[in-house]
């Protein structure tokens, strides 16, 4: 059996060899292969691929029981690296600034782990190596569609914290994520020269005016607790001092946790910007990119999860407020009890905390083990080995 000590350093020695090969959404062409090969070397283990960059490892007990699945993503950012490590990436403008490499070191060592256990225990194990999460609509809903989830009773998977101290989870039942819709504003107004602006319709003017009472969307028409985050990250008008411009183009996202008020806040920019522009005698027109829901906590199975971690973690925190961050382990959670936590990867020896999409982003590798001893322990509640 595969010690605890030398499983620690397999799963550092996967990450790092993850980190500097990665690739994109739907371009996990070596790392899927990568992890492929490692869990092809167990004889115990059906490994197939759902899709062409997505791996599957189903692992039978010999006596029926429970049927659980644990999810890490594989996919990495276009962020060229910054940081001084030895083993940063070596494909240039890609990086893993997410953690998704450590999320797929973490799986194999508790799938390697769970393998070594042998199959006398009741119940079904699917370790699940998704796709493309850092894209929408996500490779969740493919790999739900190819039936990777059918008659799974619980979902489980982590994802590394920055914000949080190695040897802390932290966890939190119901929403624990965002739902993300982006937008495209286009504003058409009327150009003309810049020294007689009365004589045109300014869609740069009237960009501006959108932008500010954008923002009381959130501030003065959705309750406190429930209010999301709308953000206008793109605005463009123009090109030539002297001329002002017959468009405007705006585009942001909204993040929500709650579905009524992330239904009721597309509404209100809707009218907002409609209004507005009909107000200055412009027209505009909008387009919405609806991203997945809110990653939903299932309370029981959470409750699974903070019995497991009690054994493997020295803190436990439960977390106020959910992420504004989107996963679209969401599209899973929507299908069977699931349980999507965070585990700090943080330690002062790494200096300044970066935070995850960073290009200095960086992880406390001791960390691993336990997102892999907490997976394990898990299983060992859920899947019992047969007295």
């Amino acid at each position: 059996m595969t010690t605890k000590t030398t499983l620690k350093e397999q799963v550092i020695t996967w990450r790092r060899t993850l980190h500097q090969q990665p690739e994109l959404s739907f371009e996990e062409v070596k790392t899927s292969q990568f992890i492929e090969d490692q869990l092809s070397q167990c004889e115990n283990f059906i490994v197939t691929r759902p899709t062409n960059t997505s791996v599957m490892a189903v692992l039978k007990g010999q006596e029926h029981g429970k049927i659980i699945a644990y999810r890490a993503d594989i996919d990495a950012l276009p962020i060229q690296e910054e940081t001084d490590v030895a083993f940063r990436s070596k494909v240039a403008g890609v990086m893993h600034a997410c953690g998704h490499d450590a999320h797929a070191a973490m799986l194999l060592g508790a799938a390697i782990a769970l393998h070594d256990r042998g199959t006398n225990f009741a119940g079904e194990i699917r370790f699940l190596f998704q796709h493309a999460e850092e894209v929408s609509p996500g490779g969740a809903e493919e790999m739900v569609v190819q039936g990777v989830l059918q008659d799974v009773e619980h979902a489980f998977a982590l994802h590394v914290s920055p914000n949080h101290l190695s040897g802390q989870l932290a966890f939190r039942k119901k929403a624990i994520t965002s739902a993300a819709d982006d937008f495209e504003i286009t504003i058409f107004g009327s150009g003309g020269h810049a020294g007689m602006p009365a004589e045109t319709i300014d869609p740069l003017l009237i960009g501006s005016e959108i932008v500010q009472a954008l923002q009381t969307i959130v501030s003065r028409k959705i309750p406190n607790g429930t209010a999301p985050v709308l953000s206008v990250t793109k605005f463009h008008c123009g090109a030539t001092l002297n001329i002002i411009a017959d468009q405007a183009e705006l585009g942001g996202t909204i993040r929500s946790h709650h579905e009524d008020a992330r239904v009721y806040a597309r509404q209100l920019l809707e009218q907002t910007v409609h209004g507005i522009a009909q107000t200055h005698g412009a027209t505009a027109s909008i387009t919405w990119e609806l991203g997945c829901t809110a990653v939903f906590n299932d309370s029981d199975t959470t409750d699974i999860s903070i019995s497991a971690a009690s054994k493997i973690f020295e803190n436990i925190i439960e977390l106020e407020q959910p992420m504004f961050g989107t996963e679209d382990f969401a599209i899973m959670a929507e299908q069977v009890p699931s349980s999507y936590q965070f585990i700090g990867v943080h330690h002062e020896k790494l200096g300044e905390a970066y935070p995850l999409h960073h290009p200095k982003f960086k992880i406390d590798e001791d960390a691993l083990i336990l997102g892999t001893s907490y997976y394990v322990e898990i299983a060992k509640e859920l899947c019992p080995i047969i007295q």
